[in-house]
């Protein structure tokens, strides 16, 4: 045995913490382990984030931030895509190197915040577990199961990840979706590299160094938070080979006197985290049942809001000008993600900006009675309507708010002739209490693909990601999927 393969088995015997027993169960996990309506579940949450990436091909970051990855794949020696190295970009023509690949499309899938969300872990789990096992897969020429099965272990291990520290991550200015997603494609990758829970173990190490992922986009409506589940794959991937070759690494990222908690969340992370959360049910409870599809493409904490705003609209047939103020209840723990700084949030300056905007969502949906991609638009954000509405909304904490374990939604509209008119969402919809149908996840699937593609290459794409776990070689379903 070598002296780096001795030292990798020595620790990771020796430890017998969290990143141990995701190492095992990422491991042990196969494709036939998993619930069948478990797998059925996994492929629409895929098949809805494809549709998103096709979609996000149509909005202005598309361009510029394809043109950055392609030119960085361009700058290595010879052509990146020679030698069968070149993986699938959802919805592009030209096909990039292994971790170019994975990095646009984590970042297609989650551009338009339409992506899904673990609620308890407030992390959007599909954005990089999915770019991360099927570029991976498409380059070893891997089964569509086995993909699946890798796609599950990082969903399931980030979900647990994310939900140890209840919220903590986004009171500390980090978005847990780079942080964790780096740890949940780490395991992810490693499974389809058929690394043993060792080096599974060093590879959850090294993503502790290469996890990233800051909240400050939401100052001035920056592009950034878009890049996080791309980074994480790439990450994800980075952590797997090196592992693979037996580089290694810290044996407790996540408990460690400098692991991922008490780094993150200072002195106060004993008593913010559960860390039992980390590991409870691995194979039995599947947190992938609780990854919410996303009814409107925003941020996640105002989707109650927004569907409230919509009931009243329509239930009492409002119209704008008999609004004389409005007040949303949200949840304490996300406000500083959805309603501050409000002179930023009244005015939104970008449609990224209008996504973390209770006021201005609140707003466009009494107003137009849908909070869509046509809501958040540079005619949207312009019309007079909207504005002048956005600003006489208020907000306030929910105090009888389900967070985390759901994003608790109510509106209260006083009018001017003297009338309150009030609605409560308790649960958000597309939460796992309230979840989207696997045939209105398809629904919406359709609605993104065409606009990027036509209806038959749609249906095509839907079916060749719904029949996923049949293809013997996943780089099948790359075929379809490039542009």
């Amino acid at each position: 045995m070598s002296t780096a393969a001795a030292e990798i088995t020595e620790l990771q015997m020796g430890t017998g913490g969290i990143a141990s027993e995701l190492s095992r169960f990422a491991n042990e996990l196969r494709y036939d382990d998993i619930p069948g309506e478990v797998r059925v579940r996994a492929r629409h949450l895929i098949l809805d984030a494809v549709g998103i990436a096709l979609a996000s091909h149509r909005f202005d970051f598309a361009r510029p931030s394809l043109a950055g990855i392609e030119a960085l794949a361009a700058s290595g020696a010879g052509d990146p895509a020679a030698n069968g190295g070149g993986v699938t970009v959802i919805g592009h023509p030209r096909r990039l190197p292994l971790r170019d690949a994975a990095m646009a499309n984590g970042l297609l899938v989650h551009g338009l915040d339409y992506d899904d969300t673990h609620v308890p872990g407030i992390i959007h789990a599909t954005a990089s577990a999915f770019p991360c096992t099927f570029a991976l897969g498409e380059r070893l020429g891997a089964s569509g199961a086995d993909v699946v099965a890798a796609y599950v272990v990082a969903v399931e291990a980030g979900a647990r990840i994310g939900s140890v520290p209840r919220g903590g991550f986004h009171r500390q200015g980090f978005h847990p979706t780079g942080l964790v997603g780096a740890f949940g494609c780490a395991l992810g990758a490693g499974r389809l590299l058929g690394l043993d829970p060792g080096r599974l173990t060093m590879a959850q190490g090294i993503a502790l160094s290469t996890a990233s992922g800051s909240m400050e986009f939401l100052e001035d409506g920056a592009w950034t938070k878009r890049l996080h589940p791309g980074w994480a794959a790439v990450a994800g991937l980075t952590s797997a080979y090196l592992a693979r070759e037996g580089f290694v690494a810290p044996g407790l990222p996540y408990e460690g006197r400098f692991g991922l908690y008490r780094t993150h969340l200072g002195a106060g992370a004993d008593g913010e985290c559960d860390y039992s959360l980390a590991t409870a049910g691995l194979g039995e409870a599947w947190e992938l049942r609780r990854v919410a599809v996303k009814p409107f493409p925003a941020c996640h904490f105002l989707h109650g809001c927004a569907d409230a705003a919509i009931a009243i609209a329509r239930d009492h047939d409002l119209r704008p000008e008999e609004v004389e103020e409005v007040t949303a209840l949200v949840p304490e723990e996300t406000i500083a993600t959805i309603c501050e700084p409000a002179a930023n949030k009244v005015r939104p300056v970008s449609d990224y900006d209008a996504k973390f905007s209770v006021q201005y969502a609140v707003a466009a949906s009494l107003s137009r009675r849908a909070f869509g991609l046509a809501e958040l638009d540079e005619d949207a954000r312009a019309d007079a309507r909207i504005l002048d509405l956005a600003k006489r909304v208020r907000y306030r904490p929910d105090p009888a708010s389900a967070f985390p374990r759901a994003f608790s939604g109510e509106v209260v509209v006083r009018t001017r002739d003297g009338r309150e008119l009030r609605h409560r969402e308790e649960i958000n919809r597309g939460a796992d209490e309230r979840p989207l149908t696997n045939g209105e996840i398809a629904e919406k699937f359709m609605e993104n693909a065409r606009l990027s593609v036509d209806g038959p290459k749609a249906i095509a794409i839907r079916q060749a990601v719904l029949d996923l776990d049949r293809h013997d070689d996943v780089r099948a379903l790359g075929d379809v999927l490039g542009g």
